[in-house]
């Protein structure tokens, strides 16, 4: 995971030690229990533009958000469980990262167990979340199944995907309109083969939409 401690900064009584991934990104260093990601090296963020307005659900601590500030001014970041080390992180990398304590959903109220933590939170549709922010040109979205809440046509607008899709037992069924949707209005793959290997995970969709070509 190219993760070094970062001594000097955080160090001493009451603070948590940190780590600091191999592209200088610094982290919070998490209990075993919080399931935190440092690394996505499974997503694709070159072509994240300056103007883009970045949508990421399901930011974890912050691993993509944070990396997808420094190439775009306009950045979103949805957490329902690790929000207060999200938070803590974006402000160690003095990342322009706007956070939102949520979850990706039908509107209704959702318990989420990530790690050893369990939330209740009230979920948002994924056209509340992009009004939000003012509109999406790239998402990331790594929700455990939650995906499939996302309405095909609210993906109007969406230049790229970057997304983790899930199938029982992770998450509900899948959404079959959604993956139409996509198959007609963008070029994409799936990459099978993601950075860990876990039951219930489809795959990484990479999607370019065509029009944007």
């Amino acid at each position: 995971m190219y993760l070094k401690h970062a001594p000097g900064r955080g160090s001493g009584p009451g603070y948590p030690p940190l780590v600091t991934t191999h592209d200088g990104v610094t982290f919070r260093r998490m209990p075993e229990g919080a399931d935190a990601v440092y690394v996505v090296g499974e997503y694709h963020i070159d072509d994240i533009r300056p103007e883009d307005i970045v949508l990421d659900i399901g930011a974890n601590v912050g691993a993509f958000c944070i990396r997808a500030a420094r190439r775009s001014r306009r950045v979103l970041a949805v957490e329902p469980v690790l929000t207060e080390a999200l938070q803590e992180n974006i402000r160690t990398n003095d990342a322009n990262v706007t956070v939102v304590s949520g979850a990706l959903g039908d509107g209704g109220t959702e318990q989420i167990t990530w790690g050893d933590e369990t939330v209740t939170v009230t979920t948002h549709t994924f056209g509340e979340f992009t009004g939000m922010a003012g509109g999406c040109d790239f998402l990331k979205c790594d929700c455990e199944g939650a995906e499939w809440s996302i309405r095909p046509g609210d993906l109007d607008g969406v230049r790229r995907i970057e997304m983790e899709l899930h199938m029982p037992p992770i998450g509900g069924p899948v959404n079959r309109p959604l993956l139409d949707y996509i198959g007609e209005h963008y070029d994409f793959a799936i990459d099978r083969t993601p950075g860990y290997d876990v039951k219930g995970v489809m795959g990484i969709l990479h999607a370019v939409q065509k029009s944007a070509r």
